[in-house]
């Protein structure tokens, strides 16, 4: 799923986060603020900065990038799996060809 904002909005809008964040009493109310004035979801601002703080390393948790890998991995994972089990099938399928005796 391709996300709605482009990368240089979500950027001002965690700028903009960042900037008034010092006068207001919580996060939550900065981002509520900021939010209004971009016209997105609170929960969307929460979300982007919690995932470029990640992305930071100034909280813990998979990174964008290693979740990109790990998606790529298990894809993987499904096709080789696939193909296993044709090689399987297959191996069975020649294994009673070569055990049975030729009529001829």
């Amino acid at each position: 799923m391709t996300n709605p904002y482009p990368a240089d909005f979500r950027e001002r809008a965690l700028r903009m986060l960042t900037q008034a964040r010092p006068d207001h009493l919580s996060d939550f109310a900065a981002a509520s603020h900021v939010a209004g004035r971009l016209g997105v979801n609170p929960e969307t601002l929460r979300l982007w900065k919690k995932r470029a703080d990640i992305d930071a390393g100034r909280e813990p948790g998979t990174t964008s990038e290693a979740q990109v890998e790990i998606k790529r991995l298990k894809k993987q994972i499904v096709e080789l799996e696939k193909a296993n089990e044709i090689l399987r099938s297959a191996s069975v399928f020649f294994a009673t060809e070569l055990g049975r005796t030729s009529s001829r």
